[in-house]
């Protein structure tokens, strides 16, 4: 398994597991929608996950919450491009674009950017050649439909097996258009078309997606089937966040993406200090 990866000449990393902040600079996420909309606010909240451990800071500028409407593209890009300039002038740290615009991928990294975060796992017309043009790290991840549709019926024969057979595609697609496996991350995409029992079902049977070789990216902070277990509305969803973040580890993930940074090092450091004991 991949140790290190090169992220523009930072290394990142995951002989243990890791931690990546959300900064959502989107007036209508899920979760914190409106909050690190103005620049001061994003590299305050940008500051703070840093020192709480985050090694990772991912921003995004569209919303892919169940049914969100797509952002023009010269809006997506007003959104990061001017606070990912001002990270990387402020911090020494990873930065990762959660797009699946090519447009915005390469702004992104020419702004101080090494890390693509796709949900849509580089089939944007375009993407894949933009990816393979800036050979920064890239995540593929496993979507049914797209955002504003993803959520009505999702269905699948094996949902561990239907989403392992598309992202070994999509890893196969990215090395035959010149991108070194070792480059690639792989996320099995948890609330995006997916029921609940979907959910439960790929945390309980995480660990196989290692047979695609590939470190794991795993998302659950703040989302719905969380909601679902615990019947809690999105700002009561903290403890069942961690629950699962530690879940994660324990099955393999090597990075958690994380809105409460804090409390998933946490989660992350107690489930792998229990995982290593005696090894």
């Amino acid at each position: 398994m991949i140790r290190e990866i090169d992220c523009a000449g930072k290394i990142l990393d995951l002989s243990t597991p890791q931690v990546m902040g959300i900064l959502n600079l989107t007036p209508d996420s899920f979760s914190d929608g409106g909050q690190y909309t103005h620049a001061q606010s994003a590299i305050e909240q940008t500051e703070t996950m840093l020192e709480q451990g985050a090694l990772i800071i991912d921003v995004g500028g569209e919303s892919t919450r169940p049914g969100a409407a797509e952002v023009p593209l010269n809006e997506e890009l007003d959104r990061v491009i001017p606070v990912i300039e001002k990270i990387a002038l402020e911090f020494d740290t990873m930065i990762s674009i959660d797009t699946s615009k090519p447009e915005v991928m390469d702004a992104a990294v020419k702004a101080g950017a090494s890390f693509i975060n796709d949900v849509n796992a580089l089939r944007s017309e375009g993407a894949l050649e933009a990816a393979v043009k800036l050979g920064v790290p890239i995540c593929l991840m496993h979507m049914q439909g797209m955002p504003r549709t993803m959520q009505t019926a999702p269905t699948y024969e094996h949902v561990t097996n239907d989403v392992i057979n598309f992202l070994s595609k999509r890893i196969q697609h990215c090395v035959d258009a010149g991108i070194s496996h070792e480059q690639l991350l792989i996320d099995p995409g948890f609330g995006f078309g997916k029921t609940l029992e979907q959910n439960c079902q790929l945390m309980r049977e995480l660990n196989t997606f290692k047979e695609l070789g590939c470190p794991v990216l795993v998302g659950v902070s703040r989302k719905s089937m969380i909601g679902q277990i615990l019947d809690v509305e999105v700002d009561e969803r903290l403890i069942g966040s961690v629950a699962l973040e530690t879940l994660a580890v324990w099955q393999g993930a090597n990075i958690i993406r994380a809105h409460d940074v804090r409390e998933a090092v946490a989660g992350v450091k107690i489930a792998t200090a229990v995982k290593m004991a005696g090894l």
